[in-house]
């Protein structure tokens, strides 16, 4: 099965956009950060970014609001470091999912234990 162009790119940018996040930013607000997926569209001119960041809901905020700040510098490494025509547009976005699993996985557990706390 061939791959669409599009696909290798968004494995392409989150290798170094991960890589960016853990050495070339210098932000003290950006924290524990993880680049969990990015897609971007067939056209190739713009990319979502999601971000999983660990910490308080203002260490996430700062975070997010530090990528959205340093957009223009990851930008500018990417178009040194890939050969590419076009740089696509980067939208950075939060990433839940940890939070969703970690919440339905508390439920679960609540559910499967008795009154007294031990595990039926």
């Amino acid at each position: 099965m061939r791959f669409k162009r599009s696909q290798r790119i968004q494995e392409l940018l989150l290798e170094e956009i991960s890589k960016l996040v853990q050495s070339g930013l210098k932000d003290p607000r950006i924290g524990f950060t993880t680049i969990t997926k990015v897609e971007v569209s067939d056209n190739l001119k713009h990319a979502k970014i999601f971000v999983s960041v660990m910490g308080s809901e203002q260490e996430k905020t700062d975070t997010l609001d530090g990528l959205i700040n340093a957009k223009g510098f990851i930008r500018n490494a990417l178009g040194k470091n890939l050969y590419l025509r076009y740089l696509p547009e980067l939208d950075f976005r939060r990433d839940d999912n940890a939070d969703h699993v970690e919440k339905i996985s508390r439920i679960l557990n609540g559910l499967h234990s008795e009154p007294g706390g031990q595990p039926l």
